[in-house]
């Protein structure tokens, strides 16, 4: 059970309205999860998703290797609403079914593409030792350039602040979905 109440957009104050317009006019089209509980604090509702969507839809990875990253940062959190929300997204932007079911189930995938396994590795030495030894930082600058790996660990960090924020709010997948992830 969720430990804030959904918003009556009715009730917002004028800052939160605006934030809240700002929001589901943008490429997101909704307020929900983790928006909703920023949305208490419109500043930093403002500010995060504005950070959001540049890390969502505009940095230099591709899709299928931000979704990937995504995936990783979630089931690293046990955050069971990013995951719902972004388990059809990496599999839409062609992560394969099997390596999108390695990371729930916290295997190690197999990867073809030299990309998808950097950022996998990245992706999981974030999130379980906090920083990269120089290998794999040699690696990742090798495959994927500086300004992607950089882009890379703010998606990561960003979904890092949005896994934070479902697992202590305990926001919950929508009604009729059943969890994936064990904790």
């Amino acid at each position: 059970m969720a430990r804030l109440p959904d918003l009556d957009k009715a009730t917002l104050s004028a800052e939160q309205k605006v934030v809240y317009d700002a929001i589901a006019r943008g490429p997101r089209g909704n307020v929900r999860g983790p928006l909703a509980v920023w949305l208490r604090r419109p500043g930093l509702a403002a500010k995060a998703q504005e950070l959001g969507e540049y890390c969502r839809y505009n940095s230099s990875l591709s899709k299928p290797l931000s979704e990937l990253a995504i995936l990783v940062t979630a089931r690293a959190w046990s955050s069971e609403f990013e995951w719902f929300a972004h388990k059809k997204h990496a599999l839409n932007a062609g992560v394969s079914p099997e390596i999108v079911e390695a990371i729930r189930t916290c295997l190690t995938p197999v990867f073809a593409d030299p990309e998808e396994k950097v950022v996998y590795e990245v992706a999981l030495a974030m999130c379980t030792h906090r920083r990269l030894h120089n290998a794999l930082y040699t690696s990742a600058i090798a495959v994927l350039g500086e300004g992607r790996l950089v882009d890379l660990i703010g998606v990561l960090g960003y979904y890092s602040l949005i896994s934070m924020t479902i697992n202590a709010f305990e926001v919950d997948v929508p009604a009729g979905e059943s969890p994936e992830l064990d904790a």
